[in-house]
C-alpha cells in the first residue's frame, strides 16, 4: 500500500499542495499535520511510521518534510528499510536500499539539513538588524491597536468587563493588563 506524508513547520502555512501532489502520485492513505521538522515526535508521522508494513511504500514530496537532519532521515529510512519498506521521494525518486541508493540518500538529506541551517542563520540575522530599530518589540505582534484598547477602557467605565468584551471582542483578561499596564505608567 502506498502512503503519503506531508507536514509544513507552522499552523499558517498550507498543505494543499503537498496534499495534491501526494493524491496524484496514486497515495491511498495521507497522514498530514503542521508540526515543526526540528522535532522527531511528530504525532502523525508516528503513527504512520507504526501503521507501515513490509511491502508498504512511504512517499513524501521532499526529504525536508520526512526530516531535518541528515543523521534523522539516514536512521529513519533505514529502519524502513530493515522492515521492507519502500521510501519515495518525491523529488528525488524511489530511494532503494542499495549502495548508490544510500550513498544519495546521504548526500540529499545532508543538504536538507543544510537548507534548514541556513534558514535558521538568516532568521538569525534578520532578528539582529531588526533590534537595531526602536520600535522594534520581541513576539508576536498585538491583536488591537492602541485606539481599541483605549476605546474599551472607556467603555469600561460605565459597563461591566462581559459587556464590553461582547462589544469589542477584547478578553477580559487583555483589559486587565491594559488597565495594569496603564497604571503602572502613571506611577
Amino acid at each position: 500500500m502506498k502512503y503519503g506524508y506531508a507536514r509544513v513547520s507552522t499552523a499558517n502555512q498550507d498543505l494543499q499542495s503537498q496534499l495534491q501532489t501526494l493524491k496524484a502520485e496514486g497515495c491511498h492513505k495521507i497522514y498530514s499535520e503542521k508540526f515543526t521538522g526540528t522535532k522527531t515526535n511528530r504525532p502523525q508521522f508516528q503513527k504512520l511510521l507504526s501503521l507501515l508494513k513490509q511491502g508498504d511504500t512511504l512517499v513524501v514530496t521532499k526529504l525536508d518534510r520526512f526530516a531535518r537532519s541528515s543523521e534523522d532521515a539516514i536512521h529513519t529510512i533505514k529502519e524502513l528499510f530493515k522492515q521492507g519498506i519502500k521510501v519515495h521521494v518525491l523529488n528525488m525518486g524511489l530511494i532503494e536500499d542499495t549502495p548508490t541508493g544510500r550513498l544519495i540518500l546521504t548526500i540529499m538529506s545532508g543538504f536538507a539539513e543544510f537548507e534548514r541551517d541556513m534558514i535558521v542563520e538568516r532568521t538569525r540575522e534578520g532578528k539582529a538588524i531588526a533590534k537595531q530599530r526602536d520600535d522594534f518589540k520581541e513576539g508576536r505582534p498585538n491583536k488591537y491597536s492602541k485606539k481599541q484598547i483605549e476605546h474599551a477602557l472607556k467603555l469600561l467605565k460605565s459597563h461591566s468587563y462581559k459587556e464590553v468584551e461582547n462589544m469589542t471582542g477584547i478578553s477580559k483578561s487583555t483589559l486587565i493588563r491594559a488597565k495594569r499596564k496603564i497604571n503602572k505608567e502613571l506611577n
